[in-house]
């Protein structure tokens, strides 16, 4: 038996969020991967607890304009919520397949509320090209993956901060974004009126992703009992993460993703891994799958030596 931590598998495949089809095909390009058994040869016991129910859009109507298909969304949300946390519960460490990035309301609300059943706070490090903080009253095209970050944080979307029953789920003191590169100017705002922590593009160009990713992970675990890393693959370049919904050029390289996710390892502070933004339907030959998979491994423990 492992003296690791049981890893709980859990797909959403959601594209509701997303401005593109596809993203629901994520969780089951990652099990194609090798994720399960790659986990496997490193030791750990998986236990696959499979797709939470899903809805596509063409059963559903987007309904409010300013935030299309929320109450599915959440409906999708509340389930993945109480599934992450009974595996925290068992003493187990979550790994989310998204699914566009609204899965991570879910997702991240069950580390909160477990964490806050013991009198702990939650660190979280949101790595993504995309801010996700735009509420439905900033957002231009009312897409929710757009919104996640901020119901987090505060009130709205309704339906994906009132999930648990709490807000807020997380402080910005430790909320850490890292890799931002596209914001549109409402969201700049919001960051900034937030006051959560954010390493840029810029910043990481500038310092370095070891100095980055060593003080993102100080930054989310001070006064926390760990931290919940939620990784949007669209962090990444788009030349070795071609297969997500919205690129942006400018991104990590194939080894400064790396590095920050063998830092996550090597803190010994990593409690819940979300993996999200897979869109097969625009990839290579399943390549960011597989990177996706890497990338996890490297959270997970996976070395060089």
């Amino acid at each position: 038996m492992s003296q690791q931590p049981t890893i709980h598998l859990f797909g959403v495949p959601l594209d509701l969020g997303a401005g593109r089809r596809g993203v629901d095909m994520g969780p089951s390009a990652l099990r194609i991967a090798g994720l399960g058994d790659r986990l496997g040869a490193l030791g750990y016991d998986v236990l696959d607890g499979g797709d939470v129910p899903t809805p596509n859009p063409e059963t559903r109507s987007p309904g409010d304009p300013r935030q299309k298909y929320v109450a599915d969304i959440g409906e999708v949300c509340t389930l993945l919520f109480e599934r992450v946390l009974a595996a925290l519960d068992a003493g187990g460490l979550p790994l989310v397949l998204g699914g566009d990035h609204s899965v991570a309301a879910g997702s991240v609300s069950a580390s909160a509320a477990h964490w806050r059943r013991q009198d702990a706070a939650t660190g979280l490090v949101w790595v993504d090209a995309h801010g996700d903080i735009n509420t439905p009253q900033t957002s231009t095209s009312g897409n929710v993956h757009g919104m996640p970050l901020a119901a987090l944080l505060g009130e709205e979307p309704a339906a994906l901060s009132s999930i648990g029953g709490f807000v807020p789920k997380v402080r910005p003191e430790h909320t850490v974004l890292v890799g931002v590169r596209n914001l549109d100017e409402q969201e700049k705002a919001a960051i900034r009126r937030s006051r959560v922590h954010v390493f840029t593009m810029k910043e990481i160009d500038r310092l370095g992703i070891a100095t980055v990713a060593s003080r993102a992970i100080e930054l989310a675990s001070a006064g926390t009992n760990g931290i919940h890393v939620s990784f949007d693959v669209d962090v990444c370049d788009p030349s070795i993460a071609p297969g997500v919904g919205t690129p942006v050029r400018g991104g990590l390289n194939y080894r400064e993703a790396h590095f920050f996710m063998e830092t996550v390892s090597d803190s010994g502070l990593l409690r819940a891994l979300d993996i999200v933004e897979v869109n097969p339907v625009l990839d290579v030959r399943n390549s960011t799958a597989a990177l996706g998979v890497e990338l996890a491994l490297s959270a997970l423990g996976k070395a060089i030596l």
